[in-house]
């Protein structure tokens, strides 16, 4: 160790043999010895480093007898002495003499924190998430009759629906996951599953957790098309994914598509609203005209979402046997079929919006998805479809037009 230190210094040796004496000369030279090195950025005020440094060039000075006595008097006794060791070694090392393990420490923890973080949130998969929770409060303010109604009442139930459907949600993207481990390494080796940050057995803890922390807030709640709305998403969430005999119904595009169509259509729509009606509000089931509307436009977009999320998933589904729409069909017809089932999509809300007897709905609903079919066409037009990262984009700009969409859909009237 003393060679080393030594060694880490220029000209150590004959500044170890001065030391003894005077202390001015000694410090001052010390700075210069420091300073000449790769220590340009040593502050000379930390003087408890610089007394360190002293202490041990000097007993490296010492003759052979003498600083064995020195160290075997100091290094088991002192505390203070395994912390300054620790300190030379981070200096002979590289690292900054004034660096402490605290802040080292406290690094790291914000990094695995940061780290954890980042993986669940790809492991929760957010564009999904965001689509959960915007069409129950859009769902749910289709229940709203007057301004009394915005009460802590309609607030309570609009949270615990979006939080029991947000820990349903998860366990179903993650259980797709953990059934597509190797699919996904082709696909999208981001996630954490398939990138090794998540093993299998924290996949599965995650998963488990969060399905009975849903099924246990819409038990309490006391709702049943809460509870009922659960239920059939974990059943279709399940069935779609888990590889088992007569299950793994993705490996169908029909049927793949009819879960899809059904959570996200028909589940969301008319069980998120019976929920606010029946249960929060205590009045009689009705179907107004917003909710059917808003059944039979997300019907479309679902088949749409269905369709389109395999575009770019085709070599992996080409590999492990998803005989997809895409992989039969190819990415440029499948890709363009989504397009004009979005497009007539939008030509019957607009023909829906001019049918309002409410003049602000009829400006509003109009103008708003007639804007949405001119954004969506203009930006088909540009897709590269031979990049698999253009057509991934595009996939998360229809997300961006299916949020889009619950905005306008409590202004249907």
């Amino acid at each position: 160790m003393d060679s080393l230190l030594l060694g880490s210094f220029p000209k150590a040796s004959l500044a170890s043999s001065k030391l003894v004496g005077g202390n001015s000369w000694r410090r001052e030279n010390l700075k210069k010895i420091c300073f000449s090195g790769s220590y340009t950025a040593v502050r000379v005020s930390r003087c408890r480093e610089w007394d360190i440094l002293q202490r041990y060039c000097a007993v490296g000075s010492l003759p052979p007898q003498q600083r064995k006595h020195h160290n075997t008097g100091t290094k088991e006794n002192s505390t203070s002495y395994r912390r300054h060791k620790k300190f030379l070694v981070n200096a002979t090392a590289g690292h900054p003499l004034d660096s402490e393990p605290g802040a080292y420490n406290a690094k790291n923890v914000w990094n695995t924190m940061k780290n954890a973080t980042d993986a669940f949130y790809r492991f929760s998969r957010p564009h999904t998430v965001i689509g959960t929770a915007l069409s129950i409060v859009s769902v749910s303010l289709l229940a709203v009759q007057n301004l009394s109604d915005f009460s802590p009442l309609f607030f309570t139930g609009v949270l615990e629906a979006v939080v029991a459907a947000l820990l349903m949600n998860i366990y179903i993207v993650g259980l797709n996951q953990l059934s597509d481990i190797d699919i996904d390494k082709v696909n999208k080796p981001y996630l954490p599953l398939a990138s090794g940050e998540y093993s299998v057995g924290t996949g599965i803890m995650i998963v488990t957790s969060f399905v009975v922390m849903s099924f246990w807030l819409g038990w309490i709640v006391g709702s049943w098309p809460l509870f009922w709305a659960l239920f059939i998403s974990f059943v279709l969430g399940t069935a779609y994914s888990i590889n088992v005999p007569l299950l793994r119904w993705k490996r169908s595009a029909v049927v793949a598509a009819m879960c899809i169509l059904a959570v996200r259509a028909v589940i969301v729509q008319l069980a998120f609203f019976l929920h606010m009606q029946t249960h929060v509000y205590k009045r009689p089931a009705a179907f107004s005209r917003p909710l059917i509307f808003a059944t039979a436009f997300m019907s479309f977009f679902s088949v749409v979402i269905a369709l389109f999320k395999d575009i770019p998933d085709i070599d992996g589904d080409k590999i492990f046997g998803i005989r997809s729409f895409t992989v039969r069909l190819g990415q440029k017809r499948v890709f363009w079929t989504c397009i004009w089932l979005l497009q007539m999509a939008y030509g019957v809300a607009i023909l829906v919006g001019a049918t309002s007897t409410f003049m602000l709905s009829k400006c509003i609903t109009v103008l708003g998805h007639a804007i949405l079919a001119s954004i969506l066409w203009s930006r088909a037009k540009s897709v590269d479809l031979t990049s698999k990262a253009a057509i991934t984009t595009f996939y998360m700009f229809i997300w961006k037009l299916f949020y889009a969409e619950y905005l306008l859909i409590p202004l249907v009237r």
